[in-house]
């Protein structure tokens, strides 16, 4: 099948876009879905570069894709319909995750730190051809993996895929389809289509989908398609716009974006000053209150109590942000510890229930039939096959995937940074923990690729010992799996949810991940020839995650007294992931209460700034969803945060006019001089 055969296969035969759920005839893979996902996905490709250098953290935004998407279809002559809608969701999502699939936010970074005396090998800088060459090793391993785990996860399993559930229920209301059929133990209840005098409550959330119990004063969802339409573009550009000149007065006069909390002397020797940006608002508000909550409980621990702690002990004696000798490295351990142990205990069930699912499936009578000659796994299957991505296409993308990948590694880096072989294990292993990723994504809409990435290095720590860059690049090839891997099959769960066709969403993947691979290497040298990476703009956390582990499995040593508190923390946070675990499983309505390990560790990782702006937008969010938001009101506070998030990326790169004022020392240019 030619290209040109394919590309018709998926075109509308007409402009109808009044369509019922699942109707086999409407419009899927167009070239309009594909231009407009594309066109989205590389704003949220600028955004997640910038907020993932930041602080570490990059939001999916698949229901921002879809809901800006649905925005400029109206301003087409025939707008998208629900299925293309998902295309555009699909295509922008693998466009916009690049940067952290391709390690640009960790990974390259953390490269950049190495230390020839200390660490055997001179720092890499990757050149342009060189990021492309790598971004194109990592990034359809995870895609090509998608279609198989699909199967298992989505139709059989039936796993809730909270976000990817979410974003079904928002397109449906967006096109005034029937709700989509949620089924299996994971149920929930999100957008849905009531009639007038049946009142209901809608509740949205980035990272889940939450029963509201409160029921007076609500109303329903009949004119939310039209108020969307309406009103949506007036306030994204209103948002977007408010955003974007708020930044740049912070670019040209950035003691605004350096307030002192407590006083000048705290805001130098500290770090505890606030930066008043509506992006960091508008993604407290997308991560939710009990995310942002968690971030700044570690925030306070971290930068309020240990931070001094290490500091007038003397087990960090350098200036207080420095990432080696001051505080700021002291704590990067406990960090490390949190996140490894949180990630860990989380998985523990998900390789339990997967065990026993194998031991069961081989023990039991495979071959019954039903009275049809064909088996139950067969029939569970919803699509036709012309509509699925043929295991063929996968089988050769896998293999082409792995060889070319292993090709590109070596040519990159070189036999003596990490052998072929070993990328090829590493290749073998990313699959195996995108297993378990996915898994625990569809149960918990949490996908801990930051933990997965770690159990790739220590496994890389015994096959090649000493080996700082093929630990580093093991790392990264696993994260790369499990991340394209998990936020690929929350968009499956929307397409399957809605009818969409699997195999329109896969080349919408495949594009997306093509031409985020040019974009996303495009920004991060524009950012390198702007700013310090990692540096005062620009910190790269998880890049000093990375390189302390490997150090770690390399040396053995730690920063004087840090080991009494990465135990001591480590094994707190492994009762309360175990807790959380259960609670998340057991559909207990005070889970989300239970603090995120990961989310608490991101607190020690960045400065106070970073964390205080976000929980101004999470207790925004809370409060409005739960006191204030009725049916239309609740997606425009998404419209909103999209607004905000999307003013800032942009902005990038612009100079500073003034230093008046930045007495604490904290602004850009006192920073980078």
């Amino acid at each position: 099948m030619g290209l040109s055969d394919i590309w018709t296969q998926w075109r509308t035969r007409d402009g109808d876009s009044d369509i019922r759920h699942g109707d086999r005839a409407s419009p899927e893979f167009t070239a309009k879905a594909v231009v407009i996902g594309l066109a989205i996905g590389c704003l949220l490709c600028f955004t997640n570069l910038y907020f993932g250098l930041q602080t570490g953290w990059i939001s999916m935004m698949s229901l921002q894709s879809a809901l800006i998407g649905f925005l400029i279809s109206r301003l087409l002559p025939v707008p998208l319909s629900a299925q293309e809608l998902i295309v555009v969701q699909t295509t922008a999502v693998a466009t916009g995750t690049m940067p952290l699939a391709a390690g640009f936010v960790g990974i390259l970074p953390a490269l950049g730190l190495l230390d020839e005396e200390r660490d055997g090998v001179p720092p890499i800088h990757l050149s342009w051809w060189n990021a492309i060459a790598w971004s194109l090793s990592v990034a359809f391993f995870g895609v090509f993996l998608s279609p198989p785990i699909r199967k298992q996860v989505i139709i059989e399993e039936k796993l809730a895929f909270p976000s990817g559930t979410a974003t079904a229920q928002l397109i449906s209301v967006l096109h005034k389809l029937p709700p989509p059929d949620i089924e299996g133990p994971h149920r929930r209840r999100g957008y849905q289509h009531v009639d007038a005098e049946e009142p209901t409550s809608v509740v949205t959330d980035s990272t889940m989908i939450e029963e509201e119990e409160d029921a007076d004063e609500q109303t329903p969802l009949n004119g939310v398609s039209s108020t969307v339409q309406n009103d949506g573009w007036r306030t994204l550009i209103w948002s977007f716009f408010t955003s974007s000149a708020l930044t740049l007065f912070g670019y040209f006069f950035p003691v605004t974006f350096a307030l002192p909390l407590f006083g000048s002397s705290l805001a130098k020797n500290w770090l505890w000053f606030f930066t008043p940006s509506l992006s960091y608002v508008g993604q407290g508000i997308i991560m939710g209150f009990p995310t942002t909550l968690s971030m700044n409980l570690g925030m306070f621990v971290g930068w309020a109590i240990l931070t001094p702690i290490s500091k007038y002990n003397g087990w960090a004696p350098g200036p207080v942000g420095d990432m080696t000798s001051g505080a700021r490295g002291w704590i990067l351990w406990i960090s490390l510890a949190i996140m490894c142990t949180d990630s860990l205990v989380s998985l523990l069930p998900v390789v339990y229930e997967y065990c026993v699912d194998i031991y069961a499936r081989v023990t039991s009578d495979s071959g019954v039939r039903s009275e049809s000659g064909v088996s139950s796994k067969e029939t569970a299957e919803t699509e036709t096959p012309d509509r699925l991505v043929p295991y063929s296409w996968v089988l050769w993308g896998l293999g082409a995937s792995v060889v070319f990948g292993t090709l590109l590694v070596w040519a990159v880096f070189g036999h003596d940074g990490i052998k072929p072989w070993a990328t090829v294990l590493g290749f073998a292993l990313g699959g195996l923990l995108s297993v378990l990723g996915v898994r625990a994504l569809g149960e918990t809409d949490l996908n801990p690729v930051s933990g997965l990435g770690k159990i790739s290095q220590l496994v890389f720590a015994w096959v090649q010992p000493g080996n700082i860059v093929a630990n580093i690049i093991a790392g990264g090839v696993a994260e790369a799996g499990a991340q394209q891997a998990g936020d690929l099959m929350q968009d499956l769960k929307t397409g399957h949810l809605c009818g969409a066709s699997p195999r329109a969403q896969f080349y919408g993947q495949l594009i997306g991940s093509t031409v985020s691979i040019l974009v996303t290497t495009t920004a991060f040298s524009l950012y390198t020839r702007a700013y310090e990476i990692p540096g005062p703009s620009f910190p790269a956390p998880t890049a000093y995650v990375w390189l302390s582990l490997a150090r770690l499995l390399r040396d053995g040593t730690l920063p004087e007294r840090s080991g009494v508190f990465m135990l001591a923390f480590g094994l707190f946070f492994a009762a309360v992931a175990a807790v959380k675990t259960y609670a998340a499983r057991s559909q207990a309505p005070w889970a989300k209460w239970v603090p995120s390990g990961v989310a608490f560790a991101i607190g020690f990782l960045n400065t106070p700034s970073f964390s205080i702006a976000r929980l101004i937008g999470g207790v925004i969010e809370h409060v409005y969803r739960t006191r204030y938001a009725r049916g239309r009101d609740d997606i425009w506070l998404i419209v909103v945060a999209s607004g905000f998030v999307l003013g800032r990326a942009w902005t990038c790169g612009v100079g500073v006019a003034s230093c008046w004022g930045c007495g604490h020392g904290m602004c850009v240019r006192t920073n980078e001089e």
